[in-house]
């Protein structure tokens, strides 16, 4: 993907005045990227395909309503992002809950709402059971399976272990003459859902669980004589490439091997619903942030920014598996040029660890210049982390005009320490 947009976006912030020595951290979503990633998901993905965005994956209302515009549903995780999803203006029938520990009142919520539902577990199932009279509508309502087929190089991404806590463990004996009981027996039941993992799970995987579900489905419509289950959800999980600008795997990629693996999916037969979250905004927004310090200590080079663990958590926490590009600007936002230096670029909170590149080789950044973190549209600056009491950076949607023009259009303002001190307690 050619970033040359995200450092005109840079450059009109910092003009504008909205990256500055009181604003020296925010993020950045432009648009019209994630609108052509939403026109390739469909492309890739045509005809009876739902697709539904992955709340998790950026929570902010005005994430959340740029994709329900560009023709997407909305997958939810918690009461929150149902509450979310409703004020965005979704419909009951666009959402999709999925949540591991639903207590009774919200799984009685989302059937008089007519939300979608999956299922993840028999206990769960007994009370949905206990008040089936309440479903609205006709939702889709079904067990969320784990294939367990296996993990991806990040384990606490990877959803279909033997032994993961989501979904009911479809190869545990007598699990799978169980599910088909119930759906006999309960004809309301007519969906099943499968997420294999995110990011380090292989296309590979992800293909073959969802190929189990879909075998499943088939057996259960078979066995019951009728077309009982009529959606199948695969989920989403897409990887993202962070090493460098190219977009890879691409959602073609992954729909030209489900047609081999499971072309049942493409038949009409089924209403299939997707999950993407990481892969719809990840490569289309930016963090930036201001050097406010540089030191050198034991011969290496360290740059003090404003961005650290608050807003890059799983990076900091977890660098091996979350490793993120940057670059260096100064601080009128031009690209820095010169020798590349190796050089530490560290956070404000006040831990050792709060370091968001290591040993990066970069032109050596000085106080007032601006590095930019790449491919952060999603699960970082929407999900701050309140360590140390430091507020929640703005964000701005950025649209490029016919003209050629930014325009920076305010998603989230800056949050003021009497807002975040009422968030901590």
């Amino acid at each position: 993907m050619d970033n040359g947009i995200h450092e005109r976006v840079l450059s009109a912030a910092i003009e504008g005045g909205l990256l500055d020595e009181e604003t020296p951290l925010a993020g950045f979503v432009v648009t019209s990227r994630v609108r052509e990633t939403i026109d390739e998901l469909k492309q890739a993905f045509p005809g009876h395909f739902e697709h539904m965005f992955a709340a998790k994956a950026n929570t902010m209302r005005r994430a959340l309503e740029l994709v329900r515009d560009s023709g997407m549903g909305c997958e939810v995780a918690s009461p929150g992002e149902l509450e979310q999803a409703l004020r965005a203006g979704f419909e009951p029938r666009q959402i999709v809950f999925d949540e591991p520990a639903k207590t009774r009142s919200v799984l009685r919520r989302v059937l008089e709402l007519g939300v979608n539902l999956n299922i993840d577990s028999f206990q769960e199932f007994e009370r949905v059971r206990s008040m089936s009279g309440a479903i609205r509508g006709r939702p889709s309502i079904g067990f969320r399976l784990n294939p367990q087929v296996g993990a991806g190089r990040i384990d606490a991404m990877s959803t279909a272990t033997a032994s993961s806590k989501f979904g009911v463990a479809l190869e545990d004996p007598g699990n799978r003459a169980r599910l088909v009981e119930c759906y006999r027996d309960h004809p309301w039941l007519n969906s099943l859902h499968v997420h294999v993992g995110s990011q380090g799970c292989s296309l590979d995987m992800m293909a073959a669980g969802v190929r189990k579900t879909a075998a499943l489905a088939e057996e259960i419509n078979a066995t019951l004589g009728r077309s009982q289950v009529d959606a199948i959800d695969i989920g989403g999980g897409l990887p993202v490439n962070f090493e460098s600008e190219e977009v890879t795997p691409r959602f073609s990629d992954y729909a030209n091997l489900l047609r081999e693996q499971a072309p049942v999916l493409f038949g009409g037969a089924y209403r299939v619903r997707t999950e993407f979250g990481r892969s719809i905004y990840a490569k289309n927004g930016f963090i930036a942030s201001r050097i406010e310090y540089t030191k050198q200590s034991g011969g290496r080079h360290i740059a003090i920014s404003h961005a650290g663990a608050q807003v890059a958590t799983r990076t900091v926490f977890m660098p091996d598996h979350w490793k993120i590009r940057v670059s260096a600007y100064d601080g009128s936002g031009r690209r820095k040029t010169g020798a590349a230096v190796t050089q530490d670029i560290a956070g404000p909170l006040c831990f050792a660890g709060d370091v968001v590149a290591r040993e990066a080789s970069l032109p050596l950044l000085e106080p007032g210049d601006f590095v930019m973190l790449h491919d952060t549209g999603a699960y970082y600056f929407s999900n701050p982390f309140f360590y140390n009491a430091l507020p929640a950076p703005p964000v701005f949607g950025a649209r490029l005009r016919r003209d050629g023009e930014i325009n920076l259009d305010s998603w989230r303002k800056p949050q003021s320490t009497d807002d975040m001190l009422a968030t901590i307690g």
